[in-house]
């Protein structure tokens, strides 16, 4: 058998949205930087909180070591404020200090390096001194005996630089190793996004003709829904496709027959017939386009209710309402033919469904009985919205039968069953043969509920 129609190129792959490695990476690394962000915050705070308490503990070294010398020595190179030590510095934490010591009267006994003599006080202890405009951190202490004090200063701004440098060293590795990471985490998130890769690329490779369900052995936990609903779609499809194509070959073939007959008949026409020989023949005419018309129509109403499934969203609505309505349009073909319509049992019955189909599917019970049962008949539309079925009977000889009435030709094509089977289908219903209620011949049913009624015959 030929495939159905499909469209003859697939819609090629098209990146319309973000990549998913980027937003992960993105949100991962936007979380990473705001953590570190604080943590090179809190160090950089630490390291000049840590840089200052090294150099208070500097100076208060230093003036317990010359608290415990004897005497009053002088410095090599003291002399009058102002003259700066040659200098010896070899090292980048290394500081320019200043040494001062008074006697307990109050006088200086000697100095060392570039600070100012302060105003002598007794107090001891640290202190922010500012000589001759210039800001200096200090620490003065008295030794044992009360006899000497001595005061140890550095520049701030030495201070200042050592506890930067400090700070800068603590917070200097957090700002290179970031690219680092950054790069590790892409490398990991590439490689963690291979299983959904590999998904995307399979179900690209689905062939939407033959669509084999996708395996589930190994798969990752996080994918097992993804790709069970991949499959379950993948099945509908299938079973659309294959509905789609049976249901074509039926009607191709089902065509094949009028379509002959008409060309046949027509050809007659052209020869020498007689009268009663010529209005046969046009009365085949006239029938075979009628079983050409009708089935062209079922032939679209399949269609339309293939594309409602797909297309329109459920609503809800009044069966019983709906059912009204579709007797009421066939009101006049009914007092032509000498039937009669009724709707009986329950006065509401909602349902969620498609309107359009669900008419689709009362107007073919309806036309089939109408079509099926004589002259004098009754159809009834018959409704249990709490068993959840509708059914459509017929009685015949219920009604006088006018004397012009005709019955409705009959096409038997057997195409209307299967319009309301699929109908059915897309409810999640079933359609089929019921038991006649008392008095019927005929009944048909659509079940909503759990009671399953026979498969509908052709």
């Amino acid at each position: 058998m030929p495939d159905p129609a499909l469209p003859s190129a697939l819609p090629t792959r098209r990146r319309t949205g973000g990549s998913l490695l980027l937003h992960l990476l993105a949100w991962v690394l936007g979380a990473l930087v705001l953590v570190w962000g604080s943590f090179v915050v809190v160090g950089f705070r630490t390291g000049l909180h840590e840089a200052d308490e090294l150099t208070d503990g500097h100076l208060a070294s230093v003036a317990a070591v010359l608290l415990n010398q004897r005497g009053e020595a002088e410095f090599l190179h003291g002399g009058p404020s102002g003259q700066a030590p040659p200098e010896f510095r070899s090292h980048d934490y290394q500081q320019s200090l200043s040494v001062l010591v008074w006697n307990a009267a109050g006088r200086l006994l000697t100095q060392t390096g570039l600070a100012q003599v302060p105003d002598f006080s007794p107090e001891e202890g640290f202190s922010s001194l500012t000589l001759e405009g210039e800001p200096w951190r200090a620490f003065a202490r008295w030794d044992a005996e009360h006899q000497r004090r001595v005061m140890v200063l550095v520049r701030e701004s030495e201070r200042d630089d050592l506890a930067w440098d400090i700070a800068g060293q603590v917070a200097e590795p957090g700002l290179w190793l970031l690219p680092v990471v950054a790069l590790a985490l892409g490398l990991a998130l590439r490689r963690g996004l291979r299983p959904l890769y590999a998904l995307s690329e399979e179900v690209h490779a689905l062939d939407p003709r033959r669509p084999e369900p996708l395996s589930l052995d190994e798969r990752e936990q996080e994918l097992r829904a993804v790709v069970e609903a991949i499959n379950a779609q993948s099945l509908r499809s299938r079973a659309a496709l294959l509905r789609e194509q049976e249901l074509a070959n039926e009607l191709a073939h089902e065509l094949r027959t009028p379509l002959a007959s008409l060309a046949l008949h027509a050809g007659n026409l052209r020869g020498e017939l007689g009268p009663a020989e010529r209005e046969q023949a046009l009365n085949r005419i006239e029938q075979e386009a009628l079983r050409t018309g009708h089935l062209l129509k079922e032939l679209l109403a399949l269609a339309r209710a293939s594309r409602t499934e797909l297309a329109e969203a459920r609503q809800d609505l009044d069966l019983a309402a709906l059912a009204g309505q579709v007797l009421a349009d066939y009101a006049q073909a009914a007092l032509d033919s000498g039937h009669e319509l009724a709707l009986s049992g329950s006065e509401r019955f909602m349902l969620s469904g498609h309107p359009a189909l669900l008419e689709l599917a009362l107007r073919n019970l309806v036309e089939n009985a109408l079509s099926h049962s004589p002259p004098g008949s009754l159809v009834e539309v018959q409704l249990d919205a709490a068993a959840q079925w509708l059914q459509v009977c017929d009685r015949h000889g219920a009604v006088p039968a006018p004397a012009q009435a005709r019955r409705l030709p009959t096409l038997g094509l057997g195409l209307g069953h299967r319009v309301i089977a699929k109908v059915a289908a897309v409810h999640g219903a079933s359609f089929g043969h019921a038991t006649p209620p008392a008095g019927f011949q005929t009944c048909y049913r659509v079940s909503f509920g759990t009671v399953e009624p026979a498969a509908a015959g052709d």
